[in-house]
């Protein structure tokens, strides 16, 4: 949805995203309006006051912005990443040899009871275990129990704590008691595809992805790229011709099309890399030129975009002119705003 903005509902948008980055509270706002015409911070706000999208640990065990009914669906697929996660981290090393299924009951009983913060888990297990680190004992909890994020935290506009209670207890719904990682693979395909084996995996984190595709393959269409590598597609999935006009689209800091593919060379270059990720970014015919802030004093904005060399004057002027319109969204409250050029990296 990047080479053209579509009239699409933001759930229908961010289900064919297979949810959307959101360590950051506001990025599936920016990801949304790049994406989506007449896209506003209300309609994804409603949907999370309404329990319609929730924040949940999910993908790469970073928080995501999925629907009600993709939480419930995808959130079982990738437990088995939450679980490894945890067992590598120094979190699980401090508890060796405890009671892990009392200690996660315990947990689930405590946010079912009242939403908390994890501050206020790290205070109460750890007045029950004196003798662990309070802190591992907190993030167990956050790794092994479907937990989401509660509102007002992700609400445009607003701030909040990081409060969290279970799937179950915020949707009022099981979740998938079957769950399978073929659905979800075909999910990533229409987005992201073509893509390799490789690219799955570093999308999702989830291991034995080749036998997953061996099952699909009567189901998916091949190619090769120039090294030779297999690419795995749907057989009606969009494959627009190498020349199509890639119009300038402002992404926010980790939008779902920088952290989608093994290979991110196809999107920004290796030299670039070091200055585009982790930073809101600037696509400029597809691929990744400029990064951008935003910069507030007093009752002002400013929009700075910084281009990683000089952009061809055509290319200036289409990202200015897009520039604008990112700026009236994101300081729509501002009473002066500007927007200026920073010297080349």
């Amino acid at each position: 949805m990047l080479l053209r903005r579509r009239k699409l509902p933001a759930y229908d948008a961010i289900e064919r995203l297979v949810g959307m980055q959101a360590q950051v509270p506001t990025d599936p706002y920016l990801g949304l309006w790049t994406r989506l015409h007449g896209f506003r911070p209300d309609e994804l706000a409603q949907m999370i006051n309404d329990r319609q999208a929730v924040r949940v640990p999910l993908i790469r065990t970073t928080l995501h912005l999925v629907t009600a009914r993709d939480c419930v669906a995808l959130r079982p697929v990738v437990q088995s990443v939450l679980e490894r996660a945890f067992s590598t981290s120094p979190f699980r090393r401090n508890l060796e040899g405890m009671d892990m299924e009392a200690l996660l009951t315990a947990g689930r009983t405590l946010v079912e009871e009242r939403p908390r913060t994890t501050a206020a888990l790290r205070e109460i297990l750890g007045e029950r275990w004196t003798d662990r680190d309070a802190a591992s004992l907190a993030y167990a909890i956050r790794f092994l129990v479907p937990v989401v994020q509660m509102p007002p935290r992700g609400v445009w506009g607003v701030s909040g704590q990081a409060i969290w209670t279970t799937v179950e207890a915020w949707l009022g719904r099981a979740l998938d008691p079957d769950p399978s990682p073929d659905e979800m693979v075909r999910r990533y395909l229409a987005a992201f595809g073509p893509a390799t084996v490789a690219d799955i995996r570093t999308w999702s984190w989830l291991t034995g992805l080749r036998e997953v595709v061996e099952r699909l393959r009567p189901h998916l269409r091949t190619f090769r790229d120039e090294r030779g590598r297999e690419l795995f597609d749907l057989p009606d999935a969009p494959r627009p011709d190498p020349d199509t006009p890639a119009p300038p689209r402002f992404l926010p800091q980790f939008d779902n099309v920088l952290l989608s593919h093994d290979d991110r060379s196809r999107i920004i270059s290796d030299q670039d890399r070091r200055l585009g990720i982790g930073t809101p970014t600037v696509l400029v015919d597809g691929f990744v030129r400029a990064t951008w802030k935003l910069q507030r004093v007093g009752g002002g904005a400013s929009l700075v975009i910084e281009p990683f060399e000089p952009l061809a004057p055509r290319d200036r002027t289409a990202v200015a002119e897009e520039g604008a319109r990112l700026l009236a969204f994101v300081a729509a409250d501002a009473e002066t705003r500007d927007l200026r050029f920073a010297p080349s990296v």
